[in-house]
């Protein structure tokens, strides 16, 4: 499964069924369930970490592609995007034509059918804010159905789709402005790049050569040369806790979250416990860029990586009282 993940790592795979068409993708996932074989489905394997022991099941790797202008008016349009399509592809497609929305979401790795499973987000944007719609095959129902986003479950970094088999995501509509501007810029680390102000609007292109920019700058831009790119992303979800907690707590930068919820940046937590940069465990390491990047130097393995997160995640949780949870979706593998 090495050779799926953008960890590189991961045992060996059961049946691999490559799928170029939707109907493909469908009838491998329905064969499979009629012969009770568990189904992985994998695109651009960015945010998946699999187990040592590998796969035995049925391997889909999704590979159709497509961008269609589905609706459109003198304001917006309606794009949809197979879910094999490169993410990054599409953004750039998306800031070609004039369309803004997603342009803050330039250099995520993976594919377009992959970002509502994890309500992708990045420097103040996330999916969730633009998709429309999202096709899927249902197995439980043996249907395809186009869901809303309310259907979605969206929240943060998490959505219906995430830890479950039930759906396969063929398709996934995105309502983008007509507009060679970003959406108003969000994040104060990308104002302060752009050197623009919280809501102003920039060009686009100029947004994502910004952010593109940022992401290299942690070694979030897939390089097959640099090992720091050898992860999942962030290993660790930006903890939400309570106001009532928060006002436990002294001197912690936060942001405002939903329902009067306080986000704190995983990041700082994991640095204050005593976790810097580089630090390493056998074959693997924490991003010699990025502190919530957990990395394979080449020589490590699943079970190293995951020892590595439990032991940050036991000293954050010894030092602040608070619990990080993973990010990426384990298998064949707990954490």
């Amino acid at each position: 499964m090495a050779a799926y993940t953008t960890l590189r790592l991961g045992g060996p795979a059961g049946t691999v069924t490559t799928a170029v068409h939707a109907d493909e993708a469908v009838a491998t996932v329905r064969n499979a369930s009629a012969k009770g074989l568990p189904v992985l489905i994998l695109a651009g394997g960015s945010n998946v970490v699999v187990g040592d022991a590998g796969f035995a099941g049925e391997v889909l790797l999704l590979r159709n592609r497509g961008i269609e202008v589905v609706a459109e008016d003198a304001a917006t349009v309606l794009v949809r995007v197979a879910a094999g399509e490169p993410w990054d592809a599409f953004v750039q497609y998306a800031v070609t034509n004039g369309w803004s929305g997603v342009e803050c979401l330039s250099g995520i790795p993976g594919s377009a059918g992959a970002t509502p499973i994890q309500n992708v987000g990045a420097y103040g944007q996330e999916v969730a804010h633009t998709i429309e719609a999202v096709r899927a095959y249902d197995r439980v129902a043996d249907e395809t159905r186009t869901m809303t986003p309310a259907e979605c479950g969206f929240g943060y970094r998490s959505s219906v789709f995430k830890h479950s088999d039930r759906y396969l995501v063929l398709s996934v509509d995105f309502r983008l402005d007509r507009s060679t501007d970003s959406a108003p810029i969000r994040y104060a680390e990308l104002a302060r790049d752009l050197g623009a102000a919280a809501g102003d609007r920039v060009p686009s292109q100029q947004a994502r050569d910004t952010v593109l920019k940022l992401r290299a700058g942690k070694g979030m831009v897939l390089d097959p040369e640099d090992r720091d790119t050898w992860s999942v992303g962030s290993f660790f979800t930006n903890p939400v806790v309570s106001a009532e907690f928060f006002a436990t707590l002294t001197g912690v930068p936060h942001w405002p979250a939903a329902d009067g919820a306080v986000k704190i940046p995983a990041a700082w937590l994991i640095e204050q416990a005593g976790f810097p940069k580089g630090f390493a465990g056998a074959g693997v390491a924490i991003s010699s860029k990025h502190t919530l990047a957990l990395t394979n130097r080449g020589t490590g393995t699943t079970g190293a990586l995951l020892d590595l997160a439990r032991t940050i995640r036991d000293g954050v949780r010894d030092r602040f009282g608070i619990e990080l949870h993973p990010e990426p979706v384990l298998i064949n593998c707990a954490f």
